[in-house]
């Protein structure tokens, strides 16, 4: 028996393999820094993430439907980095590139459910700049925590039951050609590709997810920034339009740091034959950096969250200077 027959076990019409190769960075040069950089964004992102959810969470001027989102977007950004960098240092640094089937499932799951649900993230965000500056004297009514909340939860269970079916189809594949994924995670897209029976419903899973979770809030958040820009020329004071314009700086600046590698991505693959290890590299970046700049953006670019720590400092100062007195 082949080493290759016996990594495969049969189950009923289905073969499965015991374990899959994930061959990531191989064959691109000094790639020990690139795992150097990641250690160092993962743990930015971390502390940085942590550090915005521990500002909204005690600070209550900042318990507001848009920093509800902001909340969710930086649990997002931490669980995400968390199920994907950890593991591709694991896998890369420790030559541990061999993984279970079952673990290779969950691995796909996780990093693909919060890449997802980053980018419907942003869209809420959106969402929330469209209603304040488009219907200001109704924000207060259509956008409450509650309804915020809601709506946050409805895109968790959106994203999770999307993600159930397109992991599902996949293990409706057999895997009887190569064990080996051409890329840094169990990815859908190589994996899909490696199947040697009727892929076809993963195909079209992998269209549909890419049109609902990538593309649709992309051109969402697009309309919406049209509606905001009408909606500031109607705005005779420029100073109060500058000023409103600034509430969506940071937003603009996420959305451009998400959506521009990403998209590029999957258009330059669609257009062209992309270089596997322009994609491999290309994708790795595009989702691990926006997690550790999205918190940095919102603390420097938002002046409520600045005033917010500004407060909790002199706050603190007062503490010590009393206690050492």
């Amino acid at each position: 028996m082949s080493t290759f027959d016996s990594m495969m076990f049969e189950n009923a019409t289905l073969v499965r393999p015991r374990f899959f190769y994930i061959n990531g960075f191989s064959g691109i040069p000094h790639t020990k820094y690139y795992y150097v950089f990641l250690c160092f964004v993962y743990a930015v992102t971390v502390l940085a993430n942590y550090f915005i959810l521990f500002i909204i969470y005690i600070e209550k001027s900042l318990h507001t439907p848009k920093y509800l989102a902001v909340f969710n977007l930086a649990v997002v950004d931490m669980c995400g980095s968390t199920a994907l960098i950890p593991k591709m240092i694991e896998t890369f640094v420790f030559d541990s590139q061999f993984i279970t089937y079952e673990a290779c499932i969950a691995n796909m799951f996780f990093v693909q459910f919060f890449i997802f649900l980053e980018s419907l993230s942003l869209a809420v965000l959106a969402y929330d700049r469209f209603v304040a500056i488009c219907f200001p004297l109704k924000y207060d009514i259509v956008n409450t925590n509650s309804q915020m909340a809601l709506i946050l939860a409805g895109v968790w269970f959106f994203t999770l039951v999307l993600m159930i079916i397109l992991v599902g189809l996949i293990t409706t594949l057999s895997f009887c050609k190569t064990i080996v994924i051409d890329s840094y995670y169990c990815d859908h897209g190589p994996m899909y590709r490696m199947a040697c029976n009727n892929n076809f419903p993963s195909y079209i899973m992998a269209k549909i997810v890419i049109t609902v979770f990538i593309f649709a809030p992309l051109v969402l958040i697009l309309l919406s920034y049209v509606c905001i820009i009408f909606a500031l020329l109607k705005i005779a004071s420029g100073e109060q339009r500058l000023k409103a314009m600034k509430t969506c700086t940071s937003h603009l600046l996420l959305v451009t740091v998400f959506y521009i590698p990403i998209s590029a991505t999957y258009i330059a693959a669609i257009m062209s034959t992309l270089n596997p290890n322009t994609r491999i590299i290309s994708t790795s970046l595009s989702s691990t950096i926006p997690p550790m700049l999205n918190p940095i953006i919102y603390t420097i670019k938002t002046e409520e969250i600045m005033t917010a720590i500004k407060k909790l400092y002199k706050r603190n100062k007062t503490i010590t200077v009393s206690n050492y007195n």
